[in-house]
């Protein structure tokens, strides 16, 4: 097999969170074709035991440690350099020696990056063929911040937007190819950016059915006789400790005087100080982080996905779907997503109306045959071996 350079910002294992998932299932699909050659960084010491699964997948890893808070001193320099603070941040000169040394002793003519911050390292490579994976605009989500935020970190966010867009566009100027999870998002980044559109474009995200299948039996997590709207994410990323915040204080009250049976579920690792103090109003609770996530989809009444700030697809509503639950989310959570009229009825954006759609979902006794429906829905259009043939093509 032919050998492909493979940079990930973060390690590619285990699946459990929205850039793995699409980084590992990339890695897992590719390896049936290609030599990988697997470059990455780990930024959480309870991912170190994961080096070794790797390897069933590659040829050869090159995975360093990163220290969190030494890094974002590094990405300081960003300020006076004129760079993005991503940039730096995951700046590395061994990694550096060792993308350098593998691409010249095998020959290497195929490389994939996955997040901007990875473009450096294939910088100085101009006689390969580089392909970028964006995933999303990740420029566009910090000037989504910027909305949120005053002060200090208005300005910080403001500015990361600015130089962050910069070097997209230098990435998208520079390299072969450039991926977005969704044709939507490669459209909008084409409109910014005003260059050939052949060379942009969107490779979804999809679904492991195998394991999301929702034919697996579970053991309940929820109390008997309650109607439990489930919440799945990492909670120490900004858009779902807003989305979560948001729907537990302005939304879940109007449902919960309305019916005390209603519990909202936040299922995620790492919750911030903000979200654990969400247990405070009655009917709220925070798992913090779980072994296994399907028990709490599968015998959830409803899986909400209340996202204000949002790029690219949520695997969260993915995930869901998958498991024949009726998802009710915003507009943001869905972009991306090909939906059907079943699904797109329970997109709401309005307080009272996600309040009015819950209750009467509630009320409806089809409701396990609509989540069959949209589960039948998203299994037809989302196997990960129909969604990367475009990747596939362009590394032929």
């Amino acid at each position: 097999m032919q050998p492909l350079l493979y940079l990930v910002h973060r390690i590619p294992y285990p699946p459990n969170k929205g850039d793995k998932i699409r980084s590992f299932n990339i890695l897992k699909y590719l390896s049936n074709y290609y030599d990988i050659y697997l470059g990455s960084f780990i930024d959480a010491p309870e991912d170190l035991q994961y080096k070794e699964k790797l390897k069933e997948f590659c040829k050869e890893t090159h995975i360093e440690t990163i220290n969190p808070k030494i890094a974002k001193v590094k990405s300081l320099t960003g300020l006076f350099s004129g760079k993005a603070l991503s940039i730096p941040y995951y700046a590395s000169n061994s990694m550096q020696v060792w993308v350098n040394k593998t691409i010249k002793q095998h020959n290497i003519k195929k490389t994939l990056a996955f997040s901007s911050p990875m473009a450096q390292f294939l910088m100085g490579h101009t006689e390969i063929d580089r392909i970028m994976d964006f995933v999303d605009i990740d420029s566009d989500k910090w000037q989504q911040y910027t909305n949120t935020h005053t002060g200090v970190m208005n300005l910080i966010y403001k500015r990361e937007a600015k130089y962050l867009f910069k070097y997209e566009k230098h990435i998208a100027n520079s390299f072969n190819a450039s991926l977005f999870v969704s044709d939507k998002e490669a459209d909008y980044f084409q409109q910014l950016i005003q260059y050939r559109k052949s060379q942009i474009l969107g490779v979804s995200n999809g679904i492991d059915f195998e394991f999301f299948d929702p034919e697996l039996e579970y053991q309940s997590p929820y109390k008997p006789n309650e109607k439990n709207l489930v919440f799945t994410g990492a909670m120490d990323y900004w858009a779902n400790c807003d989305a979560v915040i948001w729907f537990a204080n302005e939304v879940f009250p109007k449902l919960y005087a309305k019916d005390k049976s209603y519990r909202f579920i936040i299922v995620g690792s790492n919750p911030t100080k903000e979200v654990k103090d969400l247990t405070r109003i009655e009917g709220v609770d925070v798992t913090g982080r779980v072994e296994d996530i399907r028990p709490y989809i599968k015998h959830a009444h409803i899986a909400v996905a209340p996202l204000r700030i949002a790029r690219g697809i949520q695997n969260k509503v993915l995930e869901a779907l998958a498991m024949n639950k009726v998802v009710v989310a915003t507009s943001n959570a869905m972009e991306g997503i090909e939906i059907n009229p079943e699904i797109e009825q329970n997109i709401k954006d309005n307080e009272q109306e996600i309040v009015d759609c819950i209750i009467n979902l509630s009320q409806n006794d089809d409701i396990d045959s609509r989540g069959e429906n949209a589960g039948k829905w998203v299994r037809q259009k989302y196997s990960w071996e129909t969604v990367l043939e475009p990747l596939m093509t362009l590394l032929e």
